[in-house]
């Protein structure tokens, strides 16, 4: 009866194997924290501006949906149930290198995942029921839903990551997005290690951990004061005015897609009165002859102000300062840039291109 109720245990498990639900039972926290992402959400029923784009995309008569790589890695259907899931990014086994977009390579074997932990480089934990004392006392190793595979360099590193996150071009050979991810490869500092921190929190109810990898992903969209902790912002009092310097520590543009905008807001006070100093913005615009486009059309980039990697970007202010002055600033963005929302049907998505604040700043003037 006992070898019954196991083998329909390991049914139930294999399919239901893409079901994220079935995570939940070993891995709360983490299922709580992914409801949440932007991997989850990233069908066109969740993700708005994906889906807005896709609305207008000349492949959408056709239900030629392209984007299901990574948007619906589990299925090819534009109007697919779910997003990326725990299988999706767990079962890579490597990354092939193409011009136009990286690609996953997936594992075939059921139940084998792929994971990360330090001090477990070179193990494959697989379960197994131990007993001692005739029966009397017994344990069990590993999880009895899934063998997981420590093995995988990949995971140790942002490497994983570039099969979706790497580059994306057009039909006309464009680059409409390119992460150039310095030290994606790096052990220490990477993808992961930034978008992923520790957090508190045991991983799994198996065995019990301090910590674990943070899996709401950290970004314009979730947790954004993850990202702000990249970021630096400096005052200097100059013979002008005075001068602001922003300084991104992340290893990739401040922010990556083109519909993103960045912008500086910065408020003087002076005898209890505030005056609002001019506004900076930071874009990357993509389009054809001089002019913004949708995606497909883009044949160069028109703009690009965009802070890039390990950049530090002086803004200058031609205002005479006085002693015991305050400076404000704040450093925020769009989601969607305000003057494309309304030509993408999403001016009234609030959260989607109104302004974030990500990192704020006070000096005072001596």
């Amino acid at each position: 009866m006992r070898l019954l109720l196991s083998l329909m245990s390991l049914f139930i498990i294999q399919v239901s194997a893409t079901d994220i639900s079935t995570c939940k039972s070993c891995h709360p926290v983490i299922y709580n924290e992914f409801q949440n992402s932007i991997h989850k959400k990233s069908t066109i029923k969740e993700d708005k501006v994906h889906n807005a784009i896709w609305q207008k995309h000349p492949a959408k008569p056709k239900g030629n949906y392209k984007c299901a790589k990574c948007h619906t890695p589990e299925s090819k259907e534009a109007n697919a149930k779910q997003g990326i899931t725990c299988i999706s990014c767990h079962t890579i086994t490597s990354i092939e290198k193409h011009p136009k977009a990286n690609k996953n390579i997936y594992e075939k074997k059921d139940k084998t995942l792929y994971s990360a932990q330090k001090g477990m480089e070179d193990k494959k934990v697989v379960y197994e029921e131990k007993s001692s004392w005739f029966g009397l006392v017994k344990e069990t190793v590993g999880s009895p839903y899934h063998d997981i595979d420590y093995s995988n360099e990949n995971f140790y590193t942002g490497k994983m990551c570039m099969g979706c996150h790497s580059h994306k071009q057009n039909g006309k050979g464009f680059d409409v997005c390119r992460t150039n991810v310095v030290g994606s490869q790096n052990k220490e500092v990477n993808c992961i290690s930034c978008h992923m921190p520790k957090v508190n929190g045991s991983a799994t109810t198996i065995r019990e951990s301090k910590q674990h990898a943070f899996h709401g992903f950290a970004g314009v969209h979730t947790a954004p004061t993850m990202l702000s902790k990249h970021i630096l912002i400096d005052y200097k009092k100059v013979a002008s005015g005075f001068e602001i310097t922003i300084e991104n520590q992340a290893p990739h543009n401040l922010l990556t897609h083109p519909l993103r905008v960045v912008e500086l807001k910065t408020t003087l006070k002076r005898d209890g009165k505030s005056e609002e100093l001019k506004s900076h913005k930071f874009v990357k615009t993509i389009g054809t002859n001089n002019k913004p486009s949708m995606p497909w059309l883009a044949t160069e980039v028109v703009k690009d102000t965009m802070i890039k990697a390990s950049e530090k970007r002086v803004v200058s202010f031609e205002k005479e300062l006085k002693s015991g002055d305050k400076i404000e600033v704040t450093l925020g963005y769009y989601i969607v840039n305000p003057k494309v929302a309304p030509k993408l049907g999403l001016e009234n998505e609030k959260k989607l291109s109104s302004f974030t604040p990500l990192k704020n700043a006070y000096f005072t003037v001596k």
